[in-house]
């Protein structure tokens, strides 16, 4: 998702949708900053129910769970104007459990559905959706209890249903906060035997916001197994290594560095199937889960145990009798709303409940995903037989979609049905298909603000970046977009050339990393100090230069990729476009995994051609090694200056880690444990 991008050209490709009067509803994947959004919500604790007027301040962002934003309550329309005390003009996190990526949607539905064999149930099922959040209510009160914080769990107070991405979705207390500092720590091993409870001088443990954290969500986590919760434990679990970035510490407790912790997050995004652990820890996870009984899992929770501990300590759930009430017919709904056949498989033989229940919720689900109209809702109520043979057409790729709307949606069909009569309709028709594509493209930073009107007025023009969408994002722009080039070959050409031949160049990047590490708090205040008054050094010079190199054989290994890919495809002509893609990705693959690179070759040659031309080897006795390596080819100097400049090496081995392992997948996620490694 682009981080800048312009929503005024948005709402411009919006209004030509609009103006090409189409019978279907325009395809959303989340809002921009502006819109006003309007939703039936029902309260938690009272279900009433009140229709609230919110306006989009930010799209904070999305994962496989749903997306996120800062919403600013406009209005609330109910008999007293209230719901469950939700101020006006005050910011609150509004999820709507749909990823904005359709990548992450496709990917997050298929694991479910191997799991459940059903929809994706948070976000097609409202009572699904209520259930967790009734769920977090009563963590929420138990949190309380344990931590004596009111805040130790966020606060959640509505279930809605938005139509426009056709998913449920939850009003929660907007957290002012963060993840975490990556705190300076000069004594990591004793950090290292603290965590292992072994004898050490307490007063030189550093890293206590982390230390904080692990025993904040470790002692979460066992007070979510003792209310019967383990599979929203998982959310807080330390070992996924994910998990962390659910935790936030709040801004109004900056100065104590062991307080203020908040767990926001209580949506799974994706199911854990038996043999496809997510990561390290749900390999132990997985175990425990079986000997529970649950062969895959989610968000069950044991309702017999919650009682239990709600039974162990009353006063702590005053007044929340009906909500136990509603979650234990909302959790009987929920669970027979899908097969499930490693938790219902003998139940399908002789379960009323559980057959009448999955059509009701089925049709309940196209309706929220606008899969079909409230006539299409009553023409398949009419039939629990009708319903389960087309839920099973449903699934079919491509055509099970299509035909559940034309069959349930009047305005689908209409729409269907006059792109086959009417060459004027399937003109417009096409002209949203391609205000709808280029929004997106334009979010995600493909094209700019006026290329995307161009492209809006031309349909071969629009055309040619259809077929180079496929690429990534940025080879995309570079290929379609001078300026876009030219900067980048700037970037990655000119710029490192000027570091290796302009010392005062070579000296301002060094200053612009201190400040940034400064403000990441890589860099600590002293040793920014220290940085700077070394900075004139000539071994640091020499240093910097080497650095320098090692910018300019950041492309090379990409660069090479591409020819290689092209030469193989110009010598193989018998292939076909799909065979050529799938022998390009994989060449372009087989770069990337590679621990030996063009790219770290010539660094590492550079490297050796110091030793020879100086007659030095002990200065880089490390560099010369490293060097030859994929990745880890970048922290060779920072760890070859580590004895004669411990604070610039610690500094520079930190920076580039950092902005490396944000390349990783999930786990590279900002605030992830990864990144504190």
């Amino acid at each position: 998702m682009a981080v800048d991008y312009s929503v005024e050209t948005c709402n411009k490709l919006r209004n030509r949708f609009e103006k090409q009067r189409l019978h279907r509803p325009m395809r959303v994947a989340h809002y921009d900053p502006g819109t006003e959004l309007k939703y039936l919500a029902t309260g938690i604790e009272t279900k009433r129910e009140a229709t609230l007027r919110l306006k989009v301040e930010r799209f904070v962002g999305g994962g496989f769970a749903g997306q996120v934003y800062r919403v600013v309550i406009l209005d609330i329309a109910s008999e007293d104007g209230n719901l469950e005390g939700l101020q006006k003009n005050k910011a609150y996190a509004l999820k709507i459990l749909i990823p904005p990526s359709g990548f992450s949607r496709m990917f997050r539905n298929i694991l479910y559905w191997i799991g459940f064999q059903g929809a994706f149930q948070p976000q097609v099922n409202p009572v699904a959706a209520r259930a967790g959040a009734l769920w977090q209510k009563f963590i929420r009160r138990g949190a309380q209890a344990r931590f004596n914080d009111d805040k130790a769990v966020n606060n959640i107070h509505a279930t809605l249903v938005d139509a426009n991405l056709g998913s449920c979705g939850e009003l929660s207390d907007w957290v002012d906060g963060r993840t975490w500092r990556l705190e300076v720590d000069d004594h990591l091993d004793f950090l290292k035997r603290h965590l292992r409870k072994k004898s050490v001088d307490e007063s030189k443990v550093g890293s206590p916001e982390y230390r904080a954290k692990r025993t904040f969500m470790k002692d979460f986590v066992v007070l979510l197994h003792e209310m019967g919760a383990p599979e929203f434990a998982r959310q807080y679990e330390w070992s996924t290594a994910k998990s962390q970035p659910n935790c936030l510490k709040r801004n109004d407790s900056e100065g104590n560095p062991t307080s203020g912790l908040t767990a926001v997050d209580f949506r799974a995004g994706l199911a854990l199937l038996p043999l496809l652990p997510m990561s390290p820890g749900d390999v132990i996870l997985i175990l425990k889960g079986l000997m529970r009984g649950s062969l895959v899992q989610f968000d069950r929770g044991d309702l017999k145990k919650l009682q239990a501990f709600i039974d162990s300590q009353p006063d702590t759930f005053i007044g929340m009798e009906g909500m136990m009430e509603e979650l234990e017919e909302s959790e009987r709904i929920y669970r027979n709303s899908i097969p499930d056949i490693t938790h219902n498989l003998f139940r399908f033989f002789y379960s009323r409940r559980l057959w009448s229940t999955m059509p009701r919720s089925t049709r309940a689900g196209w309706r929220v995903r606008n899969l079909i109209d409230d006539k299409g809702f009553e023409l398949y109520s009419k039939s629990n037989i009708l319903t389960i043979i087309m839920s099973f057409i449903a699934i079919i790729p491509l055509l099970g979609k299509f035909l559940l709307k034309i069959s349930g949606h009047s305005g689908w069909r209409k729409h269907y049905g006059n792109m086959l009569t009417s060459t004027a309709y399937l003109s417009r028709s096409f002209r949203g298909k391609m205000a709808e594509k280029i929004i997106s493209w334009h979010r995600k930073g493909r094209v700019n603000e006026e290329k995307a009107a161009d492209l809006s007025a031309s349909f071969p023009r629009f055309l040619g970046h259809q077929i180079l969408s496929i690429l990534p994002v940025g080879l995309h722009k570079f290929l379609t977009d001078g300026a876009f080039a030219r900067a980048k070959l700037h970037f990655l050409v000119v710029r490192p050339v000027k570091l290796y031949f302009s010392a005062p160049f070579r000296e301002q990047w060094l200053r612009d990393m201190i400040r940034e590490g400064q403000q990441k708090h890589i860099l600590s205040p002293e040793d920014a100090g220290v940085i700077e008054n070394q900075i004139n050094e000539p071994f640091i010079q020499k240093y910097l230069k080497s650095l320098a190199v090692h910018v300019l054989t950041l492309p090379i290994t990409q660069i090479v990729s591409i020819i290689v890919s092209w030469i193989y495809v110009t010598m193989h002509p018998e292939l076909s476009a799909a065979e050529a893609t799938v022998a390009v990705t994989a060449i372009l693959m087989l770069f990337q995994i590679t621990p030996i690179s063009p790219g770290s070759l010539v660094r590492g040659i550079y490297v050796l051609y110091l030793v020879i031309r100086e007659r030095n080897f002990k200065d880089y006795n490390i560099a010369v090694f490293l060097g030859f390596f994929k990745y880890i080819g970048y922290l060779a100097f920072p760890i070859q200056m580590a004895y004669r400049y411990p604070a610039l090496a610690r500094f520079m081995a930190g920076h580039w880690a950092t902005e490396a392992v944000h390349i990783v997948p999930v786990f590279g996620e900002g605030g992830a444990l990864l990144e504190h490694w």
